[in-house]
């Protein structure tokens, strides 16, 4: 009998959940994470727990932190916000990786190098490029993961034919391969078109990445045309002489915000800071709206002359509506809160259609002399809960590092990235060593060191939910707090709930499932027959 069309679906979808469903996890999870990722720089960066205030004066900051930014190729400035409200300085020094510091907006002091790479810096990027730029092939890797996640999204719809029938089915009291898949089905059908959305969204974004031949046949290979015309870029040389004068940075900021209407800046780019030829670059914030807009204004450094105005052209209005969608920079607390739900739903969704394939297949490998069960199921757990675990353990080792922590040449922010792959590695090692109590010893750590974090965190700042709960400017912290109590309940009660079924594997080492018992066939309010053992009477009388 040849296969039908659903018969190569369903290869598709088990083939590809299995071989990518590790990296899929890994970049949902992030993404989840990249929700909230300015509230995870808080917590992570206690010199940034600020209450929100205007920004004094950016001529006084751009004095400041001149001696910070001398030789650099460009320095900016991203405002604050409410969910950041300290102001973000960021440069590339002449020779070096960019470097980033925080300014108290309303004093233009400079706070104390928080020293760690958080959500905005490790977390977001890890989402999008795994962290690994070399000649982007991060960018391609998860490329190739967010298509597969589109032809598991399709597959899946096809190859289950009762799928939104057992969306309103879950049998907790059945079989464990029968609890996966209801779960599968649920946090499936349940978060579908989100997880369409988003994924899609994800390769439109780095479309120039993903499909440069269109771009570069449009423009004869001229990236600069292209640039300029996409997203409104102004560039001109550099002079190579000193500049004699400066104009007010503040007086651009205003000029700016009158040419749209009242619209506010998101952020300010000197570049060629200190030559003849510098020129200022501010950028229209899109957090009142979906799309995140291009609308720029240019102006001469020296003169504070209006150079050029710059806005979103028709065909990029598009593309940055849907970017708008996947990153959710917009005012929308609900919203947020939406997409965090949906994406732990596409979690579980993954690590379900682990566990599908384990349960299913857990009996016939051994009996076929096969050693796939073992090395998935290894997979599964270094995927899924080593990742829980790696994420953990990154936060803790944020709070317990000294602030000039350096070791064999790398400082603080990437200690904290080295400690959160060797653990992640070290979850693999341990899953594939002790696969019988693997699941349970990891949920447990991953209670652990959740725990540790919430205490951690209380010791080294005060900010404990006592006080981080009453004051307005901490309430990130305490959502991170409580977060991270909630997810240590779950991996406890995960760790207690598996641990019982092993034991109660043990007791019964055939393995038989035991149904519950049928109810009986007589309604509550109707006699039982007569003939029944049950018409003796506690008299004795029948």
């Amino acid at each position: 009998m040849e296969p039908t069309f659903r018969d190569s679906m369903n290869w598709l979808h088990t083939w590809a959940g299995v071989v990518l469903g590790g990296l899929l996890f890994g970049i949902f999870w992030m993404g989840t994470l990249s929700v909230f990722d300015r509230e995870i720089d808080r917590w992570m960066k206690p010199p940034t727990r600020l209450a929100l205030a205007e920004i004094g004066s950016l001529d006084a900051a751009a004095r400041d932190v001149q001696p910070l930014v001398d030789g650099a190729h460009a320095w900016y400035l991203l405002f604050p916000t409410e969910r950041e409200p300290a102001m973000r300085l960021v440069w590339r020094p002449a020779t070096g990786p960019f470097q980033e510091r925080h300014i108290d907006p309303s004093t233009s002091a400079l706070l104390p190098e928080a020293g760690s790479w958080a959500g905005t810096r490790f977390i977001f990027p890890f989402h999008y490029s795994l962290n690994i730029r070399l000649w982007s092939v991060g960018y391609w890797i998860v490329g190739l993961a967010g298509m597969a996640m589109l032809a598991l999204c399709v597959s899946g719809v096809v190859i289950h034919r009762k799928i939104f029938a057992d969306f309103f089915t879950f049998r907790a009291d059945r079989k464990p391969r029968r609890l996966v898949l209801d779960l599968h089905n649920l946090t499936g059908v349940l978060g579908l078109p989100f997880h369409f959305l988003v994924t899609l969204s994800g390769l439109v974004i780095f479309f120039a990445i993903y499909f440069p031949d269109v771009r570069d046949l449009a423009y004869d290979g001229d990236r600069r045309a292209f640039n300029r015309d996409a997203y409104g870029i102004f560039n001109r040389p550099k002079a190579d002489a000193p500049a004699r004068a400066t104009a007010s940075l503040d007086a651009m900021v205003a000029e700016a915000s009158r040419q749209w209407a009242g619209g506010k800046p998101n952020f300010l780019r000197v570049w060629y800071p200190g030559d003849a030829n510098a020129y200022v670059e501010v950028r229209r914030t899109y957090d009142d709206s979906v799309t995140m807009n291009l609308d720029a204004v240019w102006f001469d450094r020296a003169t504070g002359a209006v150079i050029q105005v710059s806005s979103t052209a028709p065909v990029m209005n598009a593309q940055r509506f849907i970017s708008g969608l996947h990153f959710i920079q917009f005012r929308h607390w609900t919203l947020r809160w939406i997409y965090f739900v949906l994406g732990l739903a596409g979690c579980v969704l993954i690590a379900t259609g682990y566990l599908f394939w384990l349960e299913s297949r857990r009996k016939k490998h051994p009996q076929l002399g096969r050693r796939g069960v073992r090395v998935v199921e290894g997979l599964t757990v270094g995927s899924v809960a080593g990742m829980l675990i790696a994420t953990t353990a990154f936060f803790v080792v944020n709070r317990l590092l000294p602030l000039n922590a350096r070791f064999l040449g790398q400082d603080r922010g990437a200690l904290e990235v080295w400690v959160f792959h060797l653990v992640w590695l070290a979850t693999f090692v341990h899953a594939w060593t002790f696969p019988g109590r693997a699941w349970i010893d990891q949920c447990r750590t991953i209670a652990v060191l959740a725990v540790a974090a919430v205490f951690l965190n209380a010791v080294t700042t005060g900010h404990h939910l006592g006080r981080s709960l009453v004051l307005p400017h901490l309430h990130a912290v305490a959502g991170m707090d409580i977060l991270l109590l909630l997810g240590a309940a779950v991996a406890a009660f995960t760790a207690a709930r598996l641990g019982r079924i092993r034991r109660a594997s043990a007791d019964n080492p055939s393995g038989a499932y035991s149904p519950p018992p049928a109810p009986s066939p007589h309604r509550p309010d109707r006699s039982p027959p007569r003939d029944a053992a049950a018409t003796t009477f506690p008299s004795g009388r029948r």
